[in-house]
């Protein structure tokens, strides 16, 4: 069986997604999977075995141009696919299966995509709870699969696979210390401020860290430099060496390979977090307004910290520079507490 997929266009959402690309191949060895994504997806897409080909979606996160996403699917035609599975719920992600002419399209239903999907799902938030959940649900058939609780248990996890040859590679690259054990921290988070823990924080953690011998790794996108910068200029002269700000200075592609070589890592509730997960890294993952009830870390490694039950609306200003209070009241120390207490691990 050929089976497309149309993949998210987040980072977190497109680690998760790989639950679902393991259980289609646990549920049928012979198939061949190929997931249409961003063209930044494919460094990840490229470490799931599970996947065959990830083929590149040229349009922009928003754009609908129906014109070409006719063209795009009427290209993928001579690829013979059996079936679609569309994991946004978005009208324009369900054009490329239906003008591809895949015989079986199946999705959640979601703004007007009748007769775009012919295998149409109605979604019952409270019976798949957690989004992993609701992609794994779309690899089986509908009469089967009516809640949560009748997936397989345990969900097949997100996993990356990364060389040791790579990590050698990459360390020298960046002129990274080997002599001292590595914490990675992911301080940055998608819509602001309201979803980071303090930058002051991680200051404070990263002091710790280093008087007691590690080194500390600062990883985010260019628009999380200035975080990390924040991060720097508050470490006493002795640490400073030892904390090096990498926000905006890797691809993604580096960046996943040095998470790889933390021995533990303290991050926002983020795409790199769902990553650290998937690298099977000890992980702390804090969550202040958004809730790790609906996109938790799928790692039996990770602790998740958060002071807060319920979702709360994301918004700027309740607090100082704009962090939410419940981030504000996690203190360093208990994180510190917590990193003492994930499982041993070797990063390189």
């Amino acid at each position: 069986m050929k089976i497309l997929v149309i993949g998210p266009s987040w980072v977190g959402d497109m680690m998760m997604s790989q639950s679902l690309y393991r259980t289609l191949k646990a549920e049928n060895p012979e198939a061949v999977i190929d997931v249409m994504a961003p063209a930044w997806c494919r460094p990840l897409l490229s470490r799931m075995p599970e996947v065959n080909e990830a083929l590149p979606m040229p349009l922009g996160h928003g754009a609908l141009q129906i014109a070409e996403r006719h063209r795009l699917g009427k290209a993928l035609r001579s690829k013979g696919y059996d079936r679609a599975i569309v994991l946004p719920g978005s009208f324009k992600s369900a054009l490329v299966p239906f003008f591809a002419a895949v015989p079986r399209r199946t999705g959640w239903r979601g703004e007007m995509r009748y007769g775009l999907l012919n295998d149409l799902r109605v979604l019952d938030k409270t019976a798949f709870p957690l989004m992993v959940q609701r992609y794994v649900a779309l690899g089986y058939d509908k009469a089967n699969i009516r809640s949560a609780s009748d997936l397989p248990q345990p969900l097949l996890r997100p996993g990356l696979t990364v060389l040791d040859a790579e990590k050698q590679t990459t360390l020298s690259t960046f002129k990274l210390d080997n002599q001292r054990p590595i914490i990675g921290f992911c301080p940055g988070a998608e819509f602001g401020p309201a979803k980071r823990w303090p930058h002051y924080h991680y200051a404070t953690l990263a002091q710790r860290l280093i008087a007691q011998g590690y080194q500390v790794l600062l990883f985010g996108s260019a628009k999380d430099h200035d975080t990390g910068q924040q991060i720097l200029a508050s470490l006493s002269e002795d640490a400073y060496p030892h904390c090096r700000n990498l926000a905006g200075e890797t691809q993604l592609e580096q960046a996943v390979i040095l998470l790889a070589c933390c021995h533990a890592i303290v991050s926002n509730d983020s795409g790199l977090m769902h990553i650290a997960a998937a690298l099977d890294r000890p992980l702390i993952a804090l969550y202040g307004p958004s809730s790790p009830d609906f996109t938790p870390p799928l790692s039996e490694k990770a602790r998740v910290i958060r002071l807060i039950t319920g979702y709360h609306k994301l918004r700027k200003g309740d607090a100082d520079e704009g962090y939410h209070q419940s981030l504000i009241d996690i203190t360093p120390e208990r994180v510190m507490a917590e990193l003492g207490m994930l499982p041993p691990t070797s990063g390189v």
